[in-house]
């Protein structure tokens, strides 16, 4: 199945990222909770005798065996990095693919290389999180396979490797989004004004543009 396919292929492209996810520490079992317990209690029963227990040790031992019959708080897993399944009827795709910049050109390579073509790249301002994102959307030439890529940058100084020497289209797309956002696709062989006139120095779609 062309879907299965291909996400395994842009799997690979999150090998690194998977590798530093750290394991969740391993909760206490039953039995280690038990023997602190068991501790705490000896270091204030008084020495053996035939007097009853005093208050103060009922009440811890009555706390150990309520902390005892207390259920294990459930760990939430961590969830591993990758490509990402979705509903095509609710989203209007069917793989979602987050990726650094860096790794913008490996995945365009990847999906040439399968046969998909590229319909757009629109940006994102989100200017509360000082970042911009880039989203290519993807298509299959032979059947309805819709992939959706994304990155983010610093709003600061917003860089992504140019694709255009893998898909001549995105000549155009890339120059599109840089006219509106700000975009710098690094490589890119004449990242000049598309819409916007030739010498224009803002980017009408940022949310703290003004007219």
């Amino acid at each position: 199945m062309l879907l299965a396919k291909i996400k395994e292929a842009l799997c690979g492209l999150y090998e690194d990222i998977q590798a530093e996810v750290k394991e969740i520490p391993e909760v206490a079992t039953e039995e280690v909770v038990a023997d602190a317990t068991d501790a705490a209690t000896d270091e204030v029963k008084p020495e053996a005798s035939d007097a009853a227990p005093s208050k103060e040790t009922r009440t811890e031992e009555n706390a150990a065996e309520q902390k005892e019959t207390e259920p294990e708080e459930a760990v939430e897993p961590v969830e591993v990095p990758g490509p990402k399944e979705t509903d095509y009827k609710a989203k209007g795709y069917h793989l979602d693919v987050e990726l650094s910049p860096e790794k913008i050109p490996e995945a365009a390579e990847i999906l040439n290389r399968e046969g998909f073509f590229i319909e757009s790249i629109a940006g994102v301002d989100w200017i509360e999180e000082k970042q911009l994102e880039a989203v290519y959307d993807f298509n299959h030439f032979d059947e309805l396979c819709r992939v959706v890529v994304r990155t983010r940058t610093a709003r600061d100084n917003p860089e992504i490797p140019t694709i255009s020497h893998i898909y001549q289209g995105a000549n155009w797309h890339e120059r599109e989004t840089h006219d509106f956002f700000g975009i710098k696709f690094t490589g890119h062989p004449n990242l000049e004004p598309l819409l916007l006139p030739e010498d224009a120095d803002f980017h009408p779609l940022l949310k703290d543009f003004k007219a």
